[in-house]
């Protein structure tokens, strides 16, 4: 980390306010892509997706749980892996703690993955995660919303991911998806963000972001190489700890 100047508190002060002023004009900003955001076109879904959940077969109009609005959390997990993606995972710990607050907002979450809904539930009990996980193995609905990718997409080269903006990097890649459903129980697509769209999503990441130190992924090969499932971290050494480390 740079070294950094030492300065009075009335100076701190001073640049702490010159930096305010550009969080306020980010915040403006983001209020504003927002506001564009909500102001979206939709597509009508007409397509019938039949997921395997814990307890039988569920229509993507019952994971709504009869509110209005659906998030789906992509989670990558292939039929062949033992675990779900340490990175999703990573996503997932701080989605579970949100489910009652987006519960109480009209909001229903859940999570999708293409692994048999054995492997699903055994993860999700080792994680003590909380919310719905369905699998979507038996349909399109991973590769229709831009998470799961042919060997015959992969190896043409070209950009699919993340509306076509993103070289394809492997066959399971992150994602969320947004839907609602009317009173008539019509269900619309109204927005999927991927890669750094779903950094905003990520609480430890903002937590990071505020400190010194930032994300501290510098000199990695893969900025997420540090990430491990939350009951794999070794037990950090705090001797000699410094922020100029």
């Amino acid at each position: 980390m740079q070294q950094h100047q030492i300065v009075s508190r009335e100076q701190w002060i001073s640049a702490r306010k010159a930096h305010l002023a550009r969080e306020k004009e980010l915040t403006a900003a983001r209020e504003r892509l927002a506001e564009e955001r909500r102001a979206m076109p939709w597509v009508r879904i007409d397509k019938n997706y039949v997921f395997d959940g814990p307890d039988g077969n569920l229509t993507l109009g019952d994971l709504f749980r009869g509110r209005p609005q659906l998030v789906v959390q992509h989670v990558m997990f292939a039929p062949d892996w033992e675990a779900a993606c340490k990175s999703c995972s990573f996503w997932a710990d701080g989605l579970d703690r949100m489910v009652p607050h987006l519960a109480a907002r009209d909001t229903t979450t859940v999570a999708i993955s293409l692994a048999p809904v054995a492997k699903l539930d055994a993860f999700k009990k080792r994680m003590g995660w909380s919310f719905d996980w369905v699998s979507s193995g038996a349909n399109d609905f991973n590769h229709d919303f831009g998470v799961t990718f042919s060997p015959e997409q992969i190896a043409t080269g070209k950009p699919m991911y993340n509306f076509g903006t993103t070289s394809i990097y492997g066959p399971e890649l992150p994602g969320i998806s947004v839907f609602c459903r009317n009173e008539a129980g019509e269900i619309f697509h109204t927005y999927s963000c991927f890669a750094r769209g779903l950094d905003m999503m990520n609480v430890a990441y903002q937590y990071l972001d505020l400190t010194p130190l930032g994300r501290h992924e510098d000199g990695l090969p893969y900025p997420m190489d540090w990430v491990r499932l939350r009951d794999q971290y070794e037990p950090q050494a705090t001797k000699d700890a410094c922020c100029h480390g």
